[in-house]
């Protein structure tokens, strides 16, 4: 009965996440369910265990929500990010169309916004640039889902989205962790995005399939003000220049550390959700601050298009109330999985998980349980952080012991986080389809190929990593 009421929880979230419904509203009804043949209890379930998974992880990561959703709504109507988007398409054009999605969008992304604020920022572009060249828009959401939801954001060095930053606070890595395996992978997601779309683009421009005629909805009245494209790239190299000057990955290159004795005042206060080392809160330090410093100067460069439109407050308040739903959203798909991972039902599974580690070693085990946990939950962050939350410490002994760097385990296990993640029920994907104005019948054919194709690449960064050592 206890397998079953899981079982049951799980297909009714996804099923409901999938009609439309706020996850931040079934998430916990449906932990109740998989708790209801438990010894837990419901409500002791509910506020004992799923709220204060909920509270864990909003205390920990809700700064990167906050500071990143004012830093991109800053970039967006301050001009700068199409600015940037709009000279890489400039630059590369109507032939190289495909690879200027994926860079313009992987530029935005590893600059600091907010993955959705890429997706609303690059359509326009990635449209006109699809129209001109005359590829069939149905390719677009695939075209910008791999630049926006893999190398950017989880395998690139340094990437300041949060799938990057949660595997620090377990393995009290930075988030430069790893560069030599994420370039590997970087440029893995790079051809199968750019070969996989190019190649279906020829194959229907040759079956007579063009762009199509689609409405692409009324434009928005910009202010006639123009960033220029260096001005406007700024505040994202800001972002990457601060975070790796504070989060010191190489200790060669320069003295700076947080101090160790940080945390030792609140020592006497006894609180539960205290880091025990500053290890594990650095990187959300770093990135903070290089997102705070850069939101000041990305309002700087954008104020005259601030001026002429609503002001500051408008979009700072705009990214600051948009921050809790997103940070919300995504802390109660963790605490849902933190339910079902603590679960007794859901005990064969752990140690079927554990006895996969035992036996092929913990970065296997790292890329399959968190493959498992992201198709579940349909989030990428979600399912990285259930699956380190239950897991987390037995793959650091088994690495430690077996003289794997923790840097190699921070950078697969992020990877592996966008394995399968554009699952049918994933909200990122039915927002972006909408933004395309397309569904899942005209577009999902080909962005299940590429997650078929990308599904691939933490093995293969396993396999490199075994076989050459670098980490």
């Amino acid at each position: 009965m206890e397998a079953f009421c899981i079982a049951v929880a799980l297909v009714g979230l996804m099923y409901f996440a999938y009609r439309g419904w706020s996850i931040i509203l079934i998430a916990p009804l449906f932990a109740g369910i998989a708790a209801l043949a438990s010894t837990f209890g419901v409500l002791p379930t509910y506020t004992e265990l799923y709220m204060t998974r909920m509270a864990e992880y909003v205390k920990t990561y809700y700064p990167v929500f906050l500071f990143g959703a004012v830093f991109a709504r800053l970039m967006e109507k301050g001009g700068l990010a199409a600015a940037v988007a709009g000279k890489i398409v400039e630059v590369l054009g109507e032939k190289r169309a495909v690879l200027a999605v994926l860079l313009g969008c992987g530029a935005l992304t590893y600059g600091g916004l907010s993955v959705f604020v890429v997706a609303f920022v690059m359509y326009p572009f990635g449209a006109y640039v699809f129209r001109r060249a005359d590829i069939p828009k149905r390719l677009l959401p695939a075209a910008l889902w791999m630049g926006i939801f893999s190398f950017a954001m989880v395998s690139l060095p340094g990437t300041p989205q949060i799938q990057n930053i949660i595997p620090s606070s377990y393995f009290q890595t930075s988030t430069w962790a790893g560069p030599g395996i994420g370039i590997f992978a970087s440029i893995l997601f790079l051809a199968i995005g750019w070969g996989w779309v190019s190649f279906r683009a020829k194959r229907l421009q040759a079956a007579g399939e063009g762009y199509g005629t689609h409405t692409e909805g009324r434009k928005r009245r910009e202010p006639k003000i123009k960033i220029p494209w260096y001005w406007a790239a700024f505040p994202l190299l800001m972002v990457i220049v601060i975070n790796v000057v504070l989060s010191n990955p190489f200790h060669w290159a320069w003295g700076y550390h947080w101090s160790e004795d940080a945390l030792a005042v609140f020592a006497p206060l006894h609180l539960t959700l205290l880091a025990e080392k500053v290890g594990k809160v650095s990187a959300i330090w770093s990135i903070s601050v290089a997102l705070i410093v850069s939101s000041v100067a990305a309002a700087w460069i954008g104020r005259k298009r601030f001026i002429v439109m609503d002001g500051f407050l408008a979009p700072i308040n705009y990214g600051a109330l948009s921050s809790a739903a997103a940070a919300l959203n995504v802390a109660s798909g963790y605490a849902f999985g933190c339910v079902l991972t603590t679960l007794p039902g859901f005990a064969p599974v752990t140690e079927g998980l554990i006895g996969l580690a035992q036996s092929f070693g913990p970065l296997v085990s790292a890329v399959v349980t968190t493959n498992i946990m992201c198709g579940i939950t349909g989030s990428a962050s979600g399912g990285l952080t259930i699956a380190l939350s239950a897991l987390g410490d037995q793959w650091m002994q088994m690495a430690l012991a077996q003289g794997i760097p923790l840097e190699a385990l921070h950078r697969i296990v992020a990877i592996a986080s966008v394995g399968v993640d554009p699952v049918p029920h994933c909200g990122a994907l039915v927002t972006l389809l909408a933004i395309c104005g397309l569904t899942h019948s005209d577009s999902y054919g080909d962005i299940a190929i590429c997650m078929a194709l990308k599904f691939l690449v933490p093995y293969l960064c396993v396999i490199f990593f075994l076989l050459t050592g670098i980490c």
